[in-house]
């Protein structure tokens, strides 16, 4: 069974300690004490209405989607570096 696509979402709060409360809505990841933001990942199938649903809270500042999912990772023409090259070669 494949596992559903995931996309990150990132919470400002005005307190840490409502930063508790944002595991019922996905897997939390990451958690900055000192800008007070919380980085988790939630279905993508799930992000519009988990977005509301976060903005309506008192203790929510802001929520921003991750737009990673839809940057294209493919990059044209990269030429590797010569030294480098080299270099892996040798083993350094």
């Amino acid at each position: 069974m494949l596992s559903p696509s995931r996309q990150g979402v990132v919470v400002w709060l005005t307190s840490l300690k409502y930063a508790r409360q944002l595991r019922r809505f996905g897997h939390v990841q990451y958690v900055s004490k000192k800008m007070k933001y919380v980085v988790f990942y939630c279905d993508q199938h799930k992000v519009e209405e988990t977005m509301e649903k976060l903005s309506s809270f008192h203790f929510v500042v802001e929520v921003q989607p991750s737009m990673r999912p839809f940057v294209n990772t493919d990059f044209q023409n990269a030429k590797p570096d010569k030294a480098k090259e080299y270099d892996y070669k040798l083993g350094i």
